[in-house]
């Protein structure tokens, strides 16, 4: 298993795992491409993938986004936001979640990061759980208002 940065043709993989976890991430591909190509114009976002590399052929089996954000407190220490993190239901319980999250503190904290946060669906117990096991600390209430709906 290796995890490594998302290569352009595999944008169509990365968003058929994402509709694991959003049904929105059904999108066409021009679509997609050109949120792909606006991510890439950020100092640092970007899609990792987990790689099975054992599989004939080669099997993308997971993936996450990191966004690192300039800050202006802490002392001007970046902070990084995990998103987007799904694995592919076939290959769930094999580590490969715990991988890519300790992929993603790695990368965070090379970038001077002084914290990874996440948020996660208050649905979604399961992932709760596997958080709660890699340390994430629940910290606070998160907010949110849908603007789609919203007049």
């Amino acid at each position: 298993m290796i995890i490594r940065e998302m290569k352009a043709d595999e944008l169509s993989a990365i968003c058929g795992l994402l509709e694991e976890i959003d049904q929105d991430a059904n999108m066409p591909s021009p679509q997609a491409q050109s949120i792909w190509e606006a991510m890439n114009g950020y100092s640092y976002y970007k899609i990792f993938v987990a790689e099975d590399e054992a599989a004939d052929p080669p099997a993308i089996v997971g993936t996450f986004a990191l966004l690192i954000v300039h800050n202006l407190g802490h002392g001007g220490k970046p902070f990084a936001i995990v998103e987007n993190v799904v694995v592919n239901p076939d290959h769930r319980g094999k580590g490969i979640g715990h991988r890519m999250m300790e992929e993603a503190m790695i990368l965070a904290k090379a970038q001077g990061c002084y914290k990874l946060m996440l948020s996660s669906d208050i649905k979604r117990e399961a992932a709760h759980r596997f958080y709660d096991s890699l340390g994430f600390e629940r910290h606070g209430i998160s907010f949110r208002i849908n603007l789609i709906s919203r007049v």
